[in-house]
């Protein structure tokens, strides 16, 4: 089983569907200090999500001083990443970087409720490294088996995290799994599946 660190938090693989849904944050205690959890439709609580997909813009909409939002698409949608003077790196990697390029993120989600009621999720970036195609496509292949596995314990009745999605969420965990098989199905074929193909009889 996870071992829980008392440094940092584990950092979750999400696809942006799911991830696009997590409006609900929590604390586990009343400490101003406790880490702020995103919780996902799928019955998890994350504190630092990791995920890789494809830059595809990049823009300075900071007033005064640099702030940078990323646009990042996953096989199932996409991610925003914005990096401003607390996030030095992720902020210069993203001011140098020319888009399309295939990045992999590791960063906290950030709500805020929009004027007209609605929550939208973003990352702060910890890091913003650029990766290749292969990278991309095994961050594919273990999100899409974390978020198998997430569906696959939501109903087990000691899953508290899932118990609170339920409340949280009026959302069926069963179409991120789907989401997961379509970006399963959406790698190059004959790299994943041929390693799984059985031997010809």
């Amino acid at each position: 089983m996870s071992q829980s660190s008392p440094t940092r938090e584990v950092a979750r693989r999400v696809f942006a569907t799911e991830f696009n849904d997590a409006g609900y944050t929590f604390k586990e205690s009343d400490d101003e200090r406790a880490p702020v959890y995103t919780l996902l439709p799928t019955g998890e609580s994350a504190n630092r999500v990791f995920f890789v997909g494809t830059l595809t813009e990049k823009e300075d909409v900071g007033e005064d001083d640099e702030y940078w939002r990323g646009r990042i698409v996953d096989p199932t949608g996409t991610f925003f990443v914005y990096a401003g003077q607390y996030q030095p790196e992720a902020a210069s990697t993203l001011r140098d970087l020319e888009p399309p390029a295939y990045v992999a993120v590791v960063g906290k989600p950030r709500t805020y409720e929009t004027d007209d009621g609605s929550i939208n999720v973003s990352v702060r970036p910890e890091s913003i490294s650029v990766v290749d195609a292969d990278v991309r496509d095994r961050w594919v292949v273990e999100a899409a088996e974390r978020t198998i596995e997430r569906v696959a314990a939501y109903d087990d009745e000691g899953n508290e995290y899932a118990r609170m999605a339920d409340e949280q969420y009026d959302l069926d965990p069963e179409t991120y799994r789907a989401a997961a098989l379509s970006a399963l199905e959406g790698l190059d074929e004959t790299d994943e599946l041929d390693a799984e193909a059985p031997p010809e009889a």
